[in-house]
């Protein structure tokens, strides 16, 4: 069984994460369960840039191996912003609804067809030297309504709709999300790396 630390605080991310990595393959920790754990200050330019900081200081610092991953949205109509900013874009880092408030009155007067945008997840796992030894990454298109709807996901989810299915993030059940979230598309594009990676570990060790 591979021991794997999850990067994250993130209640809500770790349920997807988790979800894909069954816990009968890696014995899983998230930072929440970890006392030690160290917050790593998110001063990349890029998705990838923090999903490496987060992965490589932590794994440093905790002597473990360590998965990280940064996403957010970037819409079209704004240059791509919040992208980066996506967790702090109203000011307070995490608060949602103060996230999905700036961004409507941003884009305020732009047209549905002008409202295109992409979620990003980029994922980066560290072995406990720091070293950076898999990254993937993952988008999802949409659009942004002029109006939250739905209860569920998190983030961005009330006001990114799936045009395929008509309905927001924030409306569709897990199992759906799953199937079609930047998260997962990058998880898709991980695990196989990771699977090779563990079976050359075992292999050099026996």
């Amino acid at each position: 069984m591979f021991d794997l630390v999850l990067g994250t605080h993130n209640r809500k991310k770790l349920i997807e994460l988790k979800l894909m990595l069954p816990e009968q393959h890696y014995r899983l920790q998230s930072l929440s369960e970890i006392p030690s754990a160290i917050e790593v200050e998110e001063t990349g330019a890029t998705f990838t840039e923090n999903a490496m900081l987060k992965a490589t200081e932590q794994a440093k610092h905790l002597g473990r191996w360590v998965l990280a991953e940064d996403s957010g949205l970037a819409v079209d109509a704004l240059g791509g912003a919040p992208g980066v900013y996506s967790a702090r874009y109203g000011g307070v880092h995490g608060d949602d609804a103060a996230n999905n408030e700036k961004l409507l009155a941003e884009l305020a007067g732009v047209p549905p067809e002008k409202r295109t945008a992409r979620y990003h997840c980029e994922i980066c796992l560290s072995d406990p030297s720091g070293t950076p030894r898999i990254t993937a990454g993952g988008t999802c298109g949409g659009v942004i309504r002029t109006e939250p709807s739905g209860s569920g996901g998190f983030g961005y989810d009330p006001l990114f709709e799936i045009r395929e299915y008509h309905r927001t993030f924030a409306e569709l059940d897990l199992t759906v999300k799953r199937a079609l979230s930047h998260r997962s598309r990058a998880l898709r594009q991980f695990l196989p790396q990771l699977r090779r990676l563990i079976v050359h570990a075992a292999a050099t060790d026996s």
